[in-house]
This record gives structure tokens, C-alpha cells and sequence, in this order.
């Protein structure tokens, strides 16, 4: 457990607002410091071959332009390609995902350390955001981000192992862990005690699987 705390610990999370072109958007910050050169961890980021291998099998045209699609997730336009510090893609998902942005920084800390930020921004529905807040794109950003970390170091799990994880005990405290903290990462944006402890226990539930055994927190 003490392994999955400093794991989490590692990383910074931030919420905020920011105006878009179709409304108010949500935003979600996180940035974390990698014990690899910017090199490797650019292409870890960008290489299909290296993505499918931390995150999830992905196909497309990879240009700026060109559009890809994650298997069983989002899809979307490259928007922006900037070797090795900045890509900047659309995440969209479902037949009506509206605005959604995800856009990934690095900035090398000395020669062997890289500073990744990834933030993502969307126009997220009332009633969704209502219900769970900024964790359940954050618990699934800090599972991805856990996923990298272990693929820069030599490690990794297979797609079935990681299924496997995410439901044992130890998963399920990663996660536990993780809504908690971007509960307290929303406090910190100025949203109201009671929202906050609401919208960390919906998340914590669906990610942990409590809700699907009480009959809801269906995210599709």
C-alpha cells in the first residue's frame, strides 16, 4: 500500500474553468516528474507501438490533421505536434461527446528527468459533472499516468493483467486513494464542502465497483 501512496504522491492535481468557443469548459491539471530523458518519454507518448504497450491499442493517421482512435475509448483529431514538448489532441467519445481537449507538455528537468503536464478540458454535462465532479476523468488520468510510470521504468502489465489489478484490493485502494485526492484537489478550487464529499464517494463507488453493485454510476 505504501508503494500505491507514493505513487499517487507524485502527482499534482489541479481543477479549474476556462472559457471555450461553446461555452464553460472544466479543466483538469496533472503534472508529475519521470525519472527518464524528454526523448524517451516523448516517444512514449506519441509511438503507437509504445502507447498500446502503457495505455491502450490506438490506429490512425498520426499527423497533425490526421485522426486516430484508442480501442474501446476516445478518438479524435491531432490538433497540434510540437517534437519533443507539446501535442495537443480532440478526446471525444459517444455520439454527442460536445468540446473535449487533451493536451500533453514536457519540459525537461536536467538531462535524466522530464516534467510531464497533461491537462485535459471539456464541456461536461451539468448533471454528470454534478454527480461526480472532476474525479472520474482524474482517477482514470492517474491510472493512465501509473500505467507510463511503470512502462518508462521496464515494467507494465499486459491489458489482462491490468483488468485483473484494477479490480483486486490493491487496485481498488488506488483508487480509493486517487478520488480522495481529487476531492481534495476540487476543495482546493473553491467548490463547497458538501459537493465535494458527494461527488469523491460517486466516484470512489464507480471505480471500486460499489456502484454497480447498488444498481448505478453508469459513466457511458
Amino acid at each position: 500500500m505504501s508503494e500505491i501512496v507514493d505513487e499517487l504522491n507524485r502527482l499534482h492535481r489541479q481543477v479549474g474553468v476556462r472559457q471555450v468557443e461553446t461555452g464553460e469548459a472544466r479543466t483538469v491539471l496533472l503534472r508529475r516528474t519521470y525519472d527518464a530523458e524528454i526523448a524517451d518519454v516523448w516517444d512514449a507518448v506519441t509511438s503507437p507501438e509504445r502507447i498500446s504497450r502503457w495505455f491502450l491499442p490506438v490506429s490512425g493517421e498520426f499527423k497533425v490533421g490526421g485522426r486516430y482512435q484508442l480501442e474501446g475509448n476516445a478518438g479524435g483529431e491531432i490538433l497540434d505536434c510540437q517534437e519533443p514538448d507539446r501535442l495537443r489532441v480532440s478526446w471525444l467519445y459517444g455520439p454527442d461527446p460536445g468540446f473535449s481537449e487533451v493536451e500533453v507538455r514536457l519540459t525537461p528537468d536536467g538531462e535524466e528527468r522530464t516534467v510531464l503536464e497533461l491537462e485535459h478540458v471539456a464541456v461536461v454535462p451539468e448533471g454528470f459533472w454534478g454527480q461526480f465532479g472532476p474525479g472520474a476523468v482524474g482517477v482514470g488520468w492517474d491510472l493512465g499516468l501509473l500505467g507510463l510510470a511503470m512502462h518508462l521504468a521496464g515494467g507494465g502489465m499486459s491489458k489482462e493483467e491490468s483488468e485483473a489489478w484494477q479490480i483486486s484490493d490493491e487496485g481498488k485502494a488506488y483508487a480509493t486513494r486517487s478520488g480522495e485526492l481529487w476531492g481534495e484537489a476540487y476543495a482546493a478550487s473553491g467548490e463547497g464542502e458538501r459537493t465535494v464529499a458527494t461527488t469523491t464517494a460517486a466516484t470512489i463507488a464507480f471505480y471500486t465497483g460499489a456502484a454497480a453493485a447498488e444498481g448505478g454510476g453508469d459513466q457511458s
